[in-house]
């Protein structure tokens, strides 16, 4: 039996493509259901519903096969313990820097400076701006990034933008992109190694689909 870890939502819906070109159907969608371990038309794979944040962990220990998840959550992760063979792209968007709109971020970024950031990125926003040579004191958040500028708990967000939508919504901009990002197929090294021959077939296919 083989498990992949998948979260709710956009990765949810832009692996299913993936999987049927593998043969493999989910006759259940993790927002209809309850369940946690979903079956599929292939009896010796099975899908564990996580958040997206802790498909590393499952892969990386063993509770799951392998999965998918976003460059975002690896880079926080850290990738130990997991092969990472497939950029599968879906899912993307980019890691950028937003801020209020009068904010003058381009002085506010100068050698030496200090910064106030709020994300839930902490790896990624403190390299960012370490390698700018900016002191950063980041502040955790979990969910409703936009507000932090507008009331004053941060100067900057460092967050994920797809069409940039919410960031106008709340009059904030765009002011510097990080990073691209996508979703990339993440395999534990001890299942790569026992499980080799059930995991290529899938493997192969999900690499097939992702370059159409």
């Amino acid at each position: 039996m083989l498990t992949l870890a998948l979260s709710k939502g956009r990765i949810f819906e832009e692996t299913q493509p993936l999987l049927e070109a593998a043969g493999v159907h989910c006759a259940e969608k993790p927002e209809s259901s309850r369940k946690l371990i979903l079956p599929t038309s292939d009896p010796n794979l099975r899908l564990l519903i996580v958040r997206a944040s802790d498909v590393p962990t499952y892969v990386q220990y063993g509770a799951a096969d392998f999965g998918i998840a976003g460059k975002d959550v690896l880079l926080e992760h850290g990738g130990e313990g997991l092969y990472q063979p497939i950029d599968l792209q879906i899912a993307k968007c980019r890691m950028s820097v937003a801020t209020a709109k009068d904010f003058d971020y381009a002085n506010a970024v100068k050698q030496g400076a200090r910064l106030r950031v709020a994300t839930k990125y902490v790896k990624t926003a403190r390299e960012h701006f370490a390698a700018k040579g900016v002191h950063v004191d980041i502040i955790k958040l979990y969910g409703s990034m936009e507000l932090a500028p507008l009331v004053g708990l941060a100067d900057v967000i460092v967050d994920l933008v797809s069409t940039g939508g919410t960031l106008r919504a709340n009059n904030l901009v765009e002011v510097e992109e990080i990073m691209t990002i996508s979703s990339r197929l993440v395999v534990n090294q001890a299942a790569l190694k026992m499980k080799h021959t059930a995991l290529q077939p899938l493997l192969a296919a999900f690499e097939q689909a992702s370059q159409k």
